[in-house]
């Protein structure tokens, strides 16, 4: 079974989905229920290619001007999703994050899919933790070299992140999401058929996943 999901480290129902699906996932092999390998590809979605390489300020006051709501309204909704969060087991404070441009950290995930794909897992949950857990920017690349090394990864991190190498397929990801409608992440594609937009409970992941391998 192969799972394709668009998803950027800056959004927390992706980080949430994530998670649930690898759990629903994990059940459904401990149960016998789903005895094929199973690869998940990540792939790029950047909610804003425009962001700054700077944080600019606090997360709800961010979040409010994007969907015009209130100040005191945007901190119950950080609330709700970081109550989300921690019912999964990966607790953190939304409004604590620190909003940056994340194609850098798209880019060496790129560079881990295509060389060393025994780290890219590994790398991808690390960013997501170095975001919202420790409220690390992703735009600064110090950060990014940081996060590498500490899973393993060997390259010339610097380097990299100082090059365009990986920026035009992280662009190609977009654009594939585009031609296929997506306008929000998470989205999940199932064996290149079945399509699953946006972060579904555990529940709903695997009675998908049951549905999609029995067939």
């Amino acid at each position: 079974m192969k799972i394709t999901y668009w998803s950027d480290f800056a959004c927390p129902y992706c980080y949430i989905g994530e998670v649930r699906l690898d759990k629903a996932i994990a059940k459904l092999q401990s149960q016998n229920e789903l005895t094929d390998s199973v690869e998940i590809e990540l792939k790029a979605f950047q909610l804003d290619p425009n962001a700054p390489l700077t944080s600019s300020g606090p997360t709800q006051e961010r979040f409010a001007k994007k969907y015009g709501i209130s100040h005191e309204q945007a901190g119950e909704q950080l609330q709700k999703i970081s109550q989300l969060a921690t019912e999964e087991g990966i607790g953190f404070d939304y409004a604590d994050t620190l909003f940056t441009n994340t194609m850098d950290a798209h880019r060496l995930t790129k560079y881990a899919q295509q060389n060393v794909p025994e780290l890219a897992d590994k790398l991808k949950k690390a960013i997501y933790k170095a975001y919202f857990i420790d409220q690390k920017e992703l735009a600064n690349r110090e950060v990014l070299t940081a996060i590498a090394k500490n899973i393993g990864l060997d390259k010339d991190v610097t380097a990299l992140l100082d090059s365009d190498q990986f920026r035009e397929e992280v662009i190609a990801d977009q654009d594939e999401a585009m031609r296929l409608g997506v306008r929000g992440v998470p989205y999940f594609v199932i064996n290149d058929t079945y399509a699953i937009p946006g972060a579904m409970s555990q529940q709903d992941f695997e009675n998908a996943l049951r549905q999609i391998y029995n067939e």
